[in-house]
């Protein structure tokens, strides 16, 4: 059985736990990763508040909410692990700007858009098609364009050097990244959200980003 990291407390995490347990993986939760990290086969970074700009070389303009130092700085340490050992890593949502951040990136501290991406208090998450081209990772799982839940008003700007664009929305809002050769990628949605007992009828099925994964591991 894969086993794969998450820093951080299972209680906050429940649906990333169910979502790896499902798709046949061990999570292992730990806020003390030098103790048993590098025994995983692979790291994801769950969602959450927003990075500090600071650790991607900004002043924060008032729009990064929910900052987490602590996890900031464990997320990046382990970022830097697991790619120096050859490890995969998925990203999800914060995941995928955490990710882009570590390796040189920045982001967009509010989108123009945010209304159309993020969570919203009354009705959830939004729904909007992200197109993949026919060389992004993506594609043989979903095709070309297809439907997924959004919850972020954050979101890539300057691409991380060795990254791809993997997918965008339709206001040209980067919705995925790639980087095959360090088996290292991000999406800004929620697959946790969009599989097994989560699994919607708006959106397509988020088990198989899971799948895809921890077959890399």
């Amino acid at each position: 059985m894969k086993r794969i990291f998450v820093w951080g407390d299972p209680k906050l995490y429940q649906n990333y736990k169910e979502a790896l347990e499902f798709s046949g993986a061990l999570p292992v939760f730990s806020k003390i990763p030098e103790e048993n990290a590098l025994d995983c086969d692979g790291l994801l970074l769950p969602g959450g508040g927003d990075l500090d700009p600071e650790r991607y070389g900004e002043k924060n303009l008032g729009e990064s909410k929910g900052i987490e130092p602590d996890r900031d700085i464990a997320e990046l340490a382990l970022i830097s692990l697991f790619s120096k050992a050859g490890k995969p890593i998925l990203g999800i949502c914060r995941g995928c700007q955490v990710l882009n951040a570590a390796f040189g990136g920045t982001l967009v501290q509010h989108l123009p858009t945010a209304q159309s991406h993020r969570h919203d208090e009354k009705t959830g998450d939004q729904v909007h098609l992200v197109k993949a081209g026919e060389k992004s990772f993506l594609f043989p799982l979903h095709g070309a364009c297809f439907p997924v839940n959004s919850a972020h008003h954050q979101a890539v700007k300057k691409l991380a050097p060795g990254f791809h664009s993997a997918a965008f929305a339709e206001d040209g809002t980067i919705e995925a990244i790639a980087d095959p050769k360090r088996k290292i990628y991000g999406v800004q949605w929620h697959p946790e959200r969009m599989s097994f007992h989560h699994k919607r009828d708006d959106t397509v099925d988020g088990k198989k980003i899971f799948e895809f994964f921890l077959g890399l591991c």
